[in-house]
């Protein structure tokens, strides 16, 4: 992340760095990241935890923006900035850095956590209620909106049926492919730490977003951890599941929000300062909840 965000300030060869990290990003999207999920689904566990991830993740998000949405509506912040609040606050950064950080922290059985809950649980529900969150609060850019289903059509989402049904109906991986998918998923986590350090931009601090990024700090990380912790003290998640999977919706702010802030007319800066504060925050808390989770 560190070499993201000098690269970000180096800027070698003059490339634009918005365009670098484009590249980068949709290399990981669409080949490395189904890779991953491939071959992490197609061995992996799948049962009812699985289902469990999904309450956990889904009821953590909506536990989130409940509290935004009613700071919002106390201090009557406009639409705009209370649409990129409810999606800064909400939706965790489960991937492109829950991914690496919990692959470190627990060993790579991790991934499967992470994969579960980005899958069956924070990217439905970006795509569904936090587009519309953003379409109630922003503006369609579009003549015509797409239908949020269509969201969906990603590759990582057809990599993961794929997987189920393969898991499923018992087909073993031949060894040669599993080769291919395994060199392929070595490259996810360097490249999304990396693209996220080239995302980091200081220049979005500013004086006038402090009294609306500061809720979102404390909703993000403190308030949504506390009541993942709370929540999966009803699931059977035993050991260190579940702390992979509170540990993993502690993560800071989705990166991706800032393209649907874009897209919406939210307030992008407003979004990019959100992520980027989170994120250093993250560097003291993440640690903070890892202890607390495995005491």
């Amino acid at each position: 992340m560190a070499c993201g965000a000098v690269w970000r300030f180096a800027r070698p060869a003059g490339l634009p760095v918005e365009q670098t990290r484009l590249v980068l990003t949709t290399v990981v999207y669409y080949l490395l990241l189904p890779a991953m999920v491939l071959e992490v689904l197609w061995s992996a566990d799948l049962g009812l935890h699985s289902f469990q991830y999904a309450l956990l993740g889904m009821s953590s998000i909506a536990f989130a923006m409940l509290c935004i949405w009613t700071v919002g509506a106390l201090f009557k912040f406009e639409d705009r900035r209370l649409g990129a609040m409810i999606l800064a606050a909400a939706f965790p950064n489960v991937t492109y850095l829950g991914l690496p950080v919990l692959e470190q922290a627990f060993g790579g059985w991790a991934r499967s956590v992470v994969i579960q809950l980005d899958l069956f649980a924070v990217s439905p529900l970006l795509f569904t209620v936090g587009i519309m969150v953003a379409r109630y609060y922003g503006e369609e850019v579009v003549e015509k909106p797409r239908p949020l289903w269509l969201f969906f059509n990603a590759p990582p989402f057809w990599a993961a049926v794929i997987a189920v049904i393969l898991n499923v109906n018992g087909f073993v991986a031949p060894v040669w492919l599993l080769g291919v998918l395994q060199k392929l998923s070595v490259a996810v986590v360097p490249l999304m730490l990396f693209s996220l350090g080239l995302a980091l931009s200081w220049k979005t601090l500013t004086v006038r977003n402090i009294p609306y990024v500061i809720p979102v700090i404390v909703i993000k990380m403190v308030l949504m951890p506390l009541f993942a912790m709370a929540m999966i003290g009803f699931l059977p998640i035993n050991g260190e599941y579940r702390a992979a999977a509170v540990l993993d919706l502690a993560m800071p702010c989705m990166v991706l929000g800032i393209v649907v802030c874009d897209r919406y007319r939210l307030d992008s800066s407003l979004y990019a300062m959100a992520v980027t504060v989170t994120t250093a925050i993250s560097l003291i808390t993440l640690p903070f909840w890892h202890s607390v989770l495995m005491n």
